[in-house]
């Protein structure tokens, strides 16, 4: 596969072949888990681009693509986390600055995603997050290590939902999930998407007062342990770090030294990540330039 294959490329053959499914006695669902390896390809093919208009563009096709391939084949696991993941990108990127209120609706429909990868194919899956607290923790010691992508993109986008409805009254009930569920992934597997529990958790602690489960030392030592483990090479990280913790402490200097540092860092200083890199170092830029309001 070719290191920076255009996304619009992978997404135009699966549109073919979904066209095709129609015409074949082969059940649908058989024939789009053999696509798993085409779609693990197109995740990795956008990871990589750095072109992030290029991806702004094509993304939008992708995941209604994605939403057809769930239809035919609504337990495929790795669609499902696939297309949470697809979603979320999507969402963080280019919608979650410029309209609250559809980021929102977004990152539930990623969560929900995520979840059913978790917990079963069902529309009703969902409802395993609104269990009384008692009964949701300790269904959480039942998910093992193969279990840590659905549980961190689960409590990613839950995070950022609730970030974005901060005064609705159900927030208050998904704090203690979310933080359940992000400590439980941090148990199972904490170098699973270079430490990106950590880097949530910091940004869990961080971004809220003390009375609502805030606590900047915690926030510290799991952003720490997120440049660990992912070597600083994840500019989402520094970003969150420079948003919430330095932003909670008031140190400005911190701030724009961090957000500096996300902006100054070259193009293909992790090629893995390229696209998620190139997001990190605009949304540094946009948010360096309102220091003045922030401090």
């Amino acid at each position: 596969m070719p290191f920076r294959m255009r996304p619009m490329r992978t997404a135009a053959g699966a549109t073919i072949l979904l066209w095709l499914l129609a015409g074949c006695s082969i059940p649908k669902e058989y024939m789009i888990q053999t696509m798993n390896p085409m779609i693990m390809d197109m995740n990795l093919s956008v990871n990589r681009n750095a072109d992030v208009q290029l991806v702004r563009d094509a993304l939008p096709s992708n995941l209604v693509l994605i939403d057809g391939l769930l239809t035919s084949a609504p337990g495929n696991r790795t669609l499902l986390l696939s297309a949470a993941e697809a979603y979320f990108g999507y969402t963080l990127a280019f919608v979650e600055d410029n309209d609250r209120e559809r980021a929102s609706g977004l990152y539930l429909k990623a969560r929900d995603y995520a979840v059913r990868a978790l917990v079963g194919r069902g529309p009703s899956s969902p409802a395993f997050l609104d269990q009384p607290l008692e009964e949701y923790q300790a269904a959480l010691k039942g998910f093992g290590k193969k279990d840590v992508p659905g549980l961190y993109w689960t409590a990613s986008c839950w995070m950022i939902w609730a970030g974005l409805n901060i005064n609705r009254p159900e927030v208050l009930m998904a704090i203690p999930r979310i933080e359940a569920m992000l400590l439980r992934s941090v148990e199972l597997d904490e170098g699973f998407y270079n430490g990106g529990a950590h880097a949530a958790l910091g940004a869990f602690y961080s971004s809220r007062a003390r009375v609502i489960g805030g606590d900047p030392d915690k926030a510290q030592a799991h952003f720490r342990r997120a440049f660990e483990i992912s070597d600083s090479k994840i500019l989402i990280f520094r970003y969150l770090y420079a948003q919430y913790y330095c932003y909670q402490i008031q140190d400005r200097d911190l701030f724009e030294k961090t957000l500096k540092g996300v902006i100054d860092t070259p193009v293909d200083h992790y090629p893995d990540k390229n696209f998620a890199n190139e997001v990190a170092k605009l949304k540094a830029r946009a948010l360096l330039d309102k220091a003045d309001e922030l401090f």
